[in-house]
C-alpha cells in the first residue's frame, strides 16, 4: 500500500482514501466544516444538522421554537440530531415558525432508460 505522512497523519493513496465516515460528526464541527467550504457533499445535507443551524441563525432556543410550534423541547432536540428524519410537513411548520422559507432540491442525473 502506498502511502505518505503529511502533517504528522498517515495518508494512503489507496482504498483508505475512498471509505466514508461511519460516524456522525458532532453538530460543531459540522458547522465549522460547513462554513470553511470543506464539508463532503454526502454531509451537507443533515436534516437535522439544516434544522438546527436555521433555529440558531433565528436567534432562538429550543424552548422558544418549541413554544412557537405547540410540541416539546425534547421534541427539538430529536429534530436536531445527526439521523433525524423529519417529513416535509414538520420541516414547513419549523420554517414558517422561524420566518423562512423551506427549499427542498431533489437532484441527481436524469436516467435515460425510464419512460
Amino acid at each position: 500500500m502506498d502511502a505518505k505522512v503529511r502533517h504528522g497523519r498517515r495518508e494512503d493513496s489507496g482504498e483508505l482514501a475512498a471509505l466514508r465516515r461511519r460516524r456522525p460528526r458532532d453538530y460543531e464541527e459540522w458547522k465549522a466544516l460547513a462554513a470553511w467550504g470543506r464539508l463532503p457533499t454526502w454531509e451537507q445535507r443533515a436534516p437535522g444538522y439544516q434544522l438546527r443551524r436555521a433555529r440558531e441563525s433565528a436567534g432562538l432556543t429550543q424552548q422558544e421554537l418549541a413554544e412557537r410550534l405547540g410540541i416539546s423541547q425534547q421534541a427539538i432536540a430529536r429534530a436536531e440530531r445527526w439521523a433525524s428524519n423529519p417529513t416535509v410537513r414538520f420541516m414547513e411548520s419549523w420554517a414558517q415558525a422561524l420566518g423562512v422559507r423551506l427549499e427542498i432540491e431533489i437532484a441527481g442525473e436524469a436516467r435515460e432508460d425510464l419512460p
